[in-house]
Parts: C-alpha cells; sequence; structure tokens
C-alpha cells in the first residue's frame, strides 16, 4: 500500500465513491431499508468522510511538514484505511440488523484506525523541521481525539439507555463527531486550502489567526460534549458561543482570500456554500441551546439540523475538494490536470444553485410534498458529481495518452483534447448567468411539482374563507403562542375581535409525544415532534372556532382549543370547508383518520357479514406454536408499522401493529430467560411497550419514543404464564384497539411435551371508516363491532385448526380487550388440565374437568384437551354475543394414518 500520491491509488480513490452510491441506494430505497435516516448520514460522514479525512489529512501533513512517506508509513497508512472502511461495514451492519456486538466491534475499530492516524501525525510533527504552517497538522490531531472519544459513546448509543440520559449522550456523541472530528479537521485544511483552490497568496496574518483559533475551537467543543454528559446546559450554550468564535476566526483569513479572487469553479463554490451553511447550522444548535425546554427538544434541533450538516456542509465541503483534488492527485502534467478539472465544473454554476436553493426551500415550513420534491432534486444534483467523476476521469485519460502520443509538439495532428474547451469559469460571463438561471429554473419547478402535489394550500385558502365568512378586515394581526403538553393546549382559549387577522404559532412542548392543531374550518398543522413548531396562519376571523389534537384520543382526552370571536354569534362551521388530509371527521364529530385519502363518514361496520368467507387470497393468522426452544437469551427487534389489514371479508382498517400484524409476533421462552427487545417506531405518531412478562420500574422502558425513535427494553421472565404486551401510549385503550398487543409464553417448569400447541389472542374490533383506524367513541362507550380470535372474524371457521383423534391438544389463550375478556370453550370437548394465571386450576390427572377457561382483560392461561373422535369442534367465547359477532373458530379432527 502506498500515501497518497500522484496516479490512480484503488485503496484511496475507490471507498469514498463507494460510500456515496450506498448513500445514494439508500436514499432512494428508504421505505424499505431500516433506519434509513441514520444509515444516510453516517454512509456520508463515517464512510465516505472519514476515509477522505484519513487520505487528505495526511496528504496535507506531509505537504505542510515536508516530509515524504518512506515505504513503513505509507503501509501503515493502507493498513488503516482497511481497518477503517472494514470497521464502518461492521457499525452501519450491527445497526441495521440490531446486533449490538457488531456495533463494538466496528465502533473498536473505528477508534484504532483513527487513533493510529493520529499517533502517526503526532510522530510526524517531532520529527520534521519547523515549517510556516505545519502549525494546522494539529487541527488533524484534535480532530481525530474527538472521534475516538465520539464513536466510543455512538457504540454505547446502539444499546439502548434510559431516555434524558440517552438524549443528553446523542448531544455530545454529534459536537464530538461533527464539531469535532469533521469540522476542525475543514477548518484546519481551509487555512493553506482555500487559497490554493481560489489560485490566490495566503494572507500570512489570517493564517495566523487562523491557527491560534484552535484552542478556542476544541474548548468549545469540549465545553458541548462535556456539558452534555453532566446535564449542564449553560456549558453547552457556552461551548456553542467559543465553537463560533474559532469558527470567525478561521473565517476572517477565507473572507480576505475572497475579496483577492472571488470563487468561481465548482470545487471554490461548493466548499464555500458548505462553509456558509456550516455557520447557519452552528447558529441554529447555539440559539436550541439557550431556548430548548428540555434535552429531548435539543436532541431534536440536533436531529432537524442534521441533514443540512450532512447535504449542505459535509457533502458540499467533501465533492467541492474532490473535484479539486483529484485532478491534481491523479497527475499527468498539468494538460491532464485542466482537462480533469474541466469535466468537474461542467454545469458548475447550475448545480450550486440547485444545491443550495433547495436546501433553503428545505428549511421554510413548506408542505411535505414540496420539501420531498425539493429533497429528490437536490439528490439528483449530487449524483450528478459521480457522473462528472467518470467524465473527468476518461477525459484526464484522453489527454494523458495524447500527451504520451506526441513527445514534440506537433508530430500528431490535431488539438489536444485537454485544449478543445476554455476554463469553465474563463467563459463569457452571460453563459454562466444563463446556467446559474436555469438551475434556479429547476428549483423553483420541483417546488411547483411538490405544490402540485400537495393540496393544502388551496385546501387552507377555502378553509380560511370559510373562517372569515363576510367580515370586514380591522387591518389588525393577532399573533399567539400555544404550547401543545401533557393532552393540553396552553392558552386553551384564544379571543380576538371581529375581522382580526389571527396568526398562531404551535410549539410541542412534550417530551415524547406527537401533536398538533386541526380548526373545524379545516386549517391545520404538520404533525410535530417534541420540540418543533410550526406558524398556522388562520386569517381573518369571522366567527366562532374549535380546534383540537387529531393525534388518535387526544381530543377525547382535553386536548381542545377554542377561538372566541367578540361580538360574533357562534356559528356552525360552513358546511362546504373542506378537512385537510389526514384529519377527516365525521359528522357526529370524532375525528377518525390518520388516511385523508381512505376516510370517509360512513363506518366500515356497515360491511360487516359475519357470514361471508374471505377471498382466495387469505392468509390466516398462524395460531400454530413451535416449542420454546433452547436459548436462554431472547433478541428480536419489533418495528412498529401503520398497516391497512382486512380484519372480516372486504372490511379493512389501517392499524398500529408490532412488525406489520395484529397480535403482534408470539414470545416464547422459559422461566429465567432474558428478553432483549428493540422497539423501532416507523410510524407518524408515538407509540410505546409494556411487557407484563418482566417486572420493571416503567419510566424509562415503556416511554413514548417519537417517530422514527427506538429503545431496547430488557427484562428477565421470572415466572411462568401467557402474559400480554401492548402499546401504553395514551389514550391506551384506542391503541391496544387499533391492533398493538400481543403475547409473551413463559413455559411452567416441567410442562409436559404435547402433540399440538396453538394459541388464541382475543380482542375488539371498534371500526373506523373503510381504511381508517379505530373510532375512538365506539371505544369509550365499549360497544365493539366484532370480537375476534387472532386479530380476524371467524378466520378459523374458514381455515380450521387440525387436530387427530386421541392427540393431546393444548391451546393458550390470551384476552387483550381492551374491554372485553373471553369464557374459552370448545364444543363438544371437556377441558383434561386448565392452567390460568400461574397456577393449575385443573392439573392433568385429575378425575374432574373443566368446560370453560373464564378470564378477564389481560388474564392468560391454557386449556388441554383430547378429542375423542374424528368431526368439526367449534371453539368461541361462551360470552354468546361475542361468539356470534367473530369470537369463533373450529377444530378439524381426523383419524391420524
Amino acid at each position: 500500500m502506498s500515501a497518497p500520491r500522484r496516479g490512480f491509488n484503488p485503496l484511496r480513490d475507490v471507498p469514498p465513491v463507494l460510500w456515496l452510491l450506498a448513500t445514494v441506494v439508500v436514499a432512494a430505497a428508504h421505505t424499505a431499508v431500516p433506519v434509513p435516516r441514520w444509515l444516510m448520514i453516517h454512509l456520508l460522514l463515517l464512510g465516505a468522510v472519514s476515509h477522505s479525512i484519513i487520505v487528505w489529512s495526511q496528504h496535507f501533513a506531509d505537504a505542510l511538514l515536508r516530509t515524504a512517506p518512506p515505504r513503513s508509513r505509507a503501509e501503515q497508512i493502507g493498513q488503516r484505511l482497511w481497518v477503517l472502511n472494514l470497521s464502518v461495514v461492521l457499525v452501519v451492519a450491527g445497526v441495521a440488523v440490531d446486533r449490538w456486538t457488531l456495533t463494538v466491534v466496528g465502533a473498536t475499530g473505528v477508534i484504532v484506525a483513527v487513533a493510529a492516524h493520529a499517533v502517526l501525525l503526532v510522530r510526524q510533527i517531532r520529527r520534521s523541521l519547523p515549517a510556516r504552517f505545519s502549525a494546522t497538522v494539529r487541527f488533524y490531531v484534535a480532530a481525530a481525539a474527538c472521534l475516538t472519544v465520539g464513536a466510543g459513546i455512538g457504540a454505547a448509543l446502539a444499546r439502548d439507555i434510559p431516555g434524558p440520559v440517552h438524549e443528553r449522550l446523542h448531544v455530545a456523541h454529534v459536537a464530538l463527531n461533527v464539531l469535532g472530528w469533521v469540522g476542525l479537521t475543514v477548518l484546519g485544511t481551509l487555512i493553506t486550502f482555500w487559497p490554493t483552490v481560489l489560485g490566490t497568496r495566503i494572507d500570512q496574518a489570517s493564517a495566523a489567526m487562523a491557527i491560534r483559533a484552535l484552542p478556542v475551537l476544541v474548548t468549545g467543543v469540549g465545553l458541548v460534549a462535556l456539558g452534555a454528559a453532566v446535564d449542564q446546559r449553560w456549558w453547552v450554550a457556552a461551548g456553542f458561543l467559543a465553537y463560533i468564535a474559532g469558527v470567525l476566526m478561521v473565517g476572517l483569513g477565507l473572507a480576505n482570500a475572497v475579496r483577492t479572487r472571488p470563487p468561481v469553479t465548482y470545487a471554490a463554490m461548493s466548499i464555500a456554500s458548505g462553509v456558509l451553511w456550516w455557520f447557519v447550522c452552528l447558529v441554529m444548535l447555539a440559539y436550541s441551546s439557550v431556548t430548548a425546554p428540555t434535552w429531548q427538544a435539543f436532541a431534536t434541533t440536533f436531529d432537524e439540523v442534521a441533514p443540512l450538516l450532512a447535504a449542505g456542509f459535509a457533502a458540499q465541503v467533501l465533492l467541492g475538494a474532490l473535484s479539486y483534488l483529484i485532478p491534481t492527485a491523479l497527475g499527468g502534467g498539468p494538460a491532464s490536470s485542466r482537462a480533469a478539472h474541466r469535466g468537474f465544473d461542467r454545469g458548475a454554476h447550475l448545480r450550486i444553485v440547485v444545491i443550495n436553493v433547495g436546501l433553503i426551500v428545505y428549511v421554510l415550513p413548506v408542505p411535505g410534498a414540496v420539501r420531498a420534491a425539493s429533497s429528490v432534486t437536490v439528490l439528483a444534483t449530487f449524483v450528478a458529481f459521480l457522473v462528472l467523476l467518470a467524465l473527468a476521469t476518461r477525459e484526464w485519460s484522453r489527454s494523458r495518452r495524447y500527451a504520451e502520443s506526441t513527445p514534440e509538439l506537433g508530430s500528431v495532428p490535431g488539438p489536444s483534447p485537454a485544449a478543445v474547451a476554455a476554463p469553465w469559469h474563463s467563459r463569457p460571463r452571460g453563459q454562466r448567468v444563463g446556467l446559474a438561471a436555469t438551475g434556479m429554473s429547476i428549483a423553483l419547478l420541483s417546488v411547483a411539482i411538490g405544490v402540485a402535489l400537495d393540496p393544502a394550500p388551496t385546501i387552507a385558502s377555502a378553509a380560511a374563507r370559510a373562517l372569515s365568512g363576510e367580515v370586514a378586515p380591522t387591518g389588525r394581526t393577532v399573533e399567539v403562542h400555544v404550547t401543545a403538553n401533557n393532552m393540553r393546549f396552553t392558552p386553551s382559549t384564544i379571543e380576538v375581535d371581529t375581522g382580526d387577522h389571527l396568526i398562531i404559532t404551535l410549539e410541542n412542548t412534550d417530551t415524547t409525544t406527537v401533536h398538533d392543531l386541526v380548526l373545524d374550518s379545516g386549517q391545520a398543522t404538520q404533525r410535530l415532534a417534541p420540540g418543533q413548531a410550526e406558524i398556522l396562519d388562520v386569517g381573518v376571523v369571522g366567527r366562532n372556532a374549535d380546534g383540537w389534537c387529531s393525534v388518535l384520543g387526544h381530543r377525547a382526552m382535553g386536548m381542545t382549543l377554542s377561538i372566541v370571536v367578540t361580538g360574533a354569534p357562534a356559528a356552525a362551521p360552513a358546511a362546504s370547508a373542506p378537512a385537510p388530509p389526514g384529519a377527516m371527521e365525521q359528522r357526529d364529530g370524532s375525528m377518525q383518520g390518520q388516511h385523508g385519502d381512505k376516510a370517509a363518514d360512513v363506518s366500515a361496520a356497515s360491511l360487516l357479514n359475519f357470514q361471508a368467507t374471505p377471498g382466495a387470497r387469505f392468509t390466516p393468522w398462524n395460531a400454530a406454536l413451535e416449542p420454546a426452544g433452547n436459548s436462554t437469551v431472547h433478541r428480536r427487534t419489533l418495528t412498529i408499522k401503520e398497516v391497512e389489514t382486512e380484519v372480516a371479508p372486504g372490511v379493512t382498517q389501517t392499524l398500529w401493529t408490532f412488525d406489520g400484524q395484529a397480535p403482534g409476533p408470539v414470545l416464547r421462552g422459559h422461566v429465567g430467560d432474558t428478553f432483549e427487545i428493540t422497539l423501532v417506531n416507523d410510524t407518524t405518531m408515538g407509540h410505546s411497550i409494556d411487557f407484563h412478562a418482566g417486572s420493571l420500574a416503567p419510566d424509562n422502558v415503556m416511554r413514548t419514543i417519537p417517530p422514527g425513535g427506538s429503545l431496547t427494553y430488557t427484562f428477565t421472565a421470572d415466572r411462568a404464564g401467557i402474559w400480554m404486551y401492548h402499546c401504553s401510549t395514551m389514550p391506551m385503550s384506542a391503541h391496544i384497539a387499533n391492533g398493538m398487543f400481543g403475547a409473551v409464553i413463559i413455559d411452567p417448569p416441567g410442562l409436559p411435551t404435547v402433540d399440538r400447541e396453538y394459541v388464541i389472542i382475543q380482542s375488539e374490533l371498534y371500526l373506523g371508516p373503510q381504511g381508517g383506524v379505530v373510532d375512538f367513541d365506539k371505544v369509550k362507550a365499549e360497544t365493539p363491532d366484532a370480537v375476534v380470535f387472532n386479530g380476524y372474524v371467524n378466520q378459523y371457521d374458514t381455515a380450521p385448526l387440525k387436530a387427530s383423534v386421541g392427540e393431546t391438544v393444548r391451546v393458550w389463550v390470551l384476552a387483550a380487550g381492551p374491554n372485553r375478556g373471553t369464557s374459552f370453550h370448545v364444543v363438544g370437548a371437556q377441558f383434561d388440565a386448565v392452567y390460568a394465571e400461574g397456577a393449575y386450576t385443573l392439573p392433568r390427572g385429575s378425575s374432574g374437568g373443566s368446560q370453560v377457561l373464564g378470564l378477564t382483560v389481560a388474564q392468560g392461561g391454557f386449556v388441554e384437551l383430547t378429542f375423542p373422535e374424528a368431526g368439526h369442534y367449534p371453539f368461541v367465547s361462551h360470552v354468546m354475543v361475542d361468539a356470534e359477532r367473530g369470537a369463533h373458530g373450529v377444530f378439524e379432527v381426523t383419524v391420524a394414518p
């Protein structure tokens, strides 16, 4: 292996391209991969950027210290790169497949590679002769020290840590890795690299000032990380101020170079744009460190800024630097280098405008479809770099072959490919302005496409007119700040004069739960994660209006708001006012849907037919149980998903599910086994999980996690039985009724082997609109539309459970509710053994028998029976009204061969 030098080096040049390609693939297939946001950020920053940092910081260290790398050091560099890239693969794989051991091994490898890099740089500094800018290499050493700590914290975060501590360590992790590892490296490099890219001389005074910024920057990173770790918010704020001061010290020299020669190449413009986004992100984080009410809210700001840090700062600086460095490193003479530079500069102004206008749109409070369209456009423009890389390499190769074929000028007719096109920045100004204008048009076209795909602006305009009526505007604007917290809006009443223009700023100050605000006119905010805020322009108000949170059950729990207009009669909402997508309201006022394209006023209960049979594509919920096995540690990831599911023939509901099924997966083990369950929330609202099979304080493991969040719930099964697990987010009844429940079976010691085992979980259906979610009003009134076994009406009538004459069959039963218990009975059979809530009520071998297993809500047990002859044996809840509305199935018993 060799250190970075002129010419193509696979170990140096290929991995960043592969990491960038992987980032693009994940971005394109984000709905089909686990933790896509985490993967995109880490593939870019930990993969492409970290590899490039090690390669090029060593390259600049050699140049600044005026030392040629000996062969032994070149081999060490190659070894570091191998270790780094393989370790990043392990980290990414470990998080993606939820294997913490892989993550820890990978993080350890990253630490070893980066620490070795730092040690090599320190030795190089000590052995080199004094040089004018050698002090900038110390930036690289400090950056590497930050990553060695930050990577360790990242590995710890992959193993779930309780709520507030997790959020604080998350802040420390980002500060060390992004402000330290990436930020210090970029700032240290730009001291000498930026004037080189611009083609101007280095300002000695500015460079000296920038070098003196290192202690200030390191102090800032340390204060942010340490303050977060020890729960001192003011340390964090002070750290950001110190870091921004250090950035300004470096930025002074960069600005002086720009005054001498403005950036005109793609490399220079991309680096300049990245540094500007870097500064914007720092200001946003500094402001949030002072104003965010909780660590959760501050960590949410980090998450919001992450795409800007990744795309706006890191990606633009990386691609800009590579656009300059790759042609230089390829070598082949000045003509070949210029040819490669021209390849990277193609469409420079267009690409810069598209990327940065798209990022600005992303920051603005625009509809989701607009943000998505702009994001796709920005991603496509970044992908163009990979295409240009191939084109630039081809032009470099053609130019080099030409030079080799013409040892004497003019020996081969025709112009050199290197001379075919003039440098991009030397082309007519009108041509550059024209491409910039084209880039602006592309960016605005993506916004227009997003607007066309999102009808919210039209709906909002119609809704605003419906709320104002014919009232004359007063010209006054009333601005009100409303907070959403603990199932309440504060203030809950807003008073305005007739004709006033009302603007509401909604801030979600809850620590875990998503909220929104919907008005009866149809105007609504987006769903806001904890710490987020949005401005709702209500417009001119001419009548009283009601508002509420549309997250299921929140309105019923008192999360309502009233707009009271002085001197105006209370008026009913205009019949023509449309409701916004995701918040369709029934005529009775109950919020039914999160999916406006599927919700309707008519309950799906009108489609119920208990005598109907499922279609040919129906697949029953698999009630057959496998034995517990011999493992004593059970690791499982449960992903919460919103899935439109058939719950009766021709009847669908959008259920909230564990792993896409309701009931959720059945977990099984023995007394003393450990269960390590990672919960991932891949939905649009907050959810949680409560395992009855474990005994733990609910504070941390049962906390509600926001969309995109995760936690790990570890418990030991100390007692036998069939235990319920379910979502414990309020209103709990609605979450359970909409599919969020399942069973954990812990075998009693010495449980005999039987011929067949089945599990039956009884629950209720409170049907909302076809394709919609549960009707919470029905849940509160305890009026189910159906009672079902394993989530589907009468499914085991169509697909009977199998048994043979003389076999011993064990049936585990759980009453999941949320409101009704069960009286499990098999028609034509008697139970030989009954086990309920941890004890045998009818032991095996008793002379007596049992006819039902009676369970109240959340209780469970099992029965054992033997069928005397072939035939069909119905099993039901002997609460007959429930058996008649879906709690019914059949055992099909045959004579064994």
